[in-house]
């Protein structure tokens, strides 16, 4: 069986953000698939999705410090500067880290490991709500 979404994900202040519960509360027939996958597609381009450590908070301030160091703002060489002087770098960090991941379902749950969870990288100061496509395939348990 084949089902596609949208869902919403309220507007966050820039940095990487564990979604895994907003993902999860808005797919409630997640539980419905004895096995499947689910992919995720955020439709931004100043964002992005990655899995990642789920428990402890600093690793997501850590990321947000390596990533603002690894690609700074007001680089002499950006030409796509008139969005703001977060906003070339917000596309190179999405354009790294990715607009998609795909997940297994297994049992009715994602199959995610014990430290895994689904992070937003919200790049720009003020991105506001993100829009992410999700398609579950799979068997269901009616099938």
């Amino acid at each position: 069986m084949w089902q596609q979404q949208s869902l919403l994900i309220r507007a966050k202040p820039r940095g990487f953000h564990l979604i895994t519960d907003e993902i999860k509360q808005q797919l409630p027939q997640l539980q419905g698939y004895s096995v499947g996958l689910l992919h995720l597609f955020i439709q931004h381009t100043s964002a992005s999705l990655s899995l990642n450590e789920n428990a402890d908070p600093t690793v997501r301030k850590d990321m947000e410090r390596h990533f603002n160091r690894y690609v700074p703002e007001d680089a002499p060489y950006y030409e796509h500067t008139y969005e703001g002087s977060d906003d070339m770098p917000a596309h190179i960090k999405s354009a790294l880290l990715g607009a998609s991941i795909s997940l297994p379902i297994s049992q009715g749950y994602l199959a995610l490991g014990t430290w895994q969870g689904i992070y937003l990288g919200e790049h720009r100061d003020h991105g506001g709500e993100r829009r992410i496509i999700a398609t579950l395939q799979g068997q269901t348990y009616l099938e």
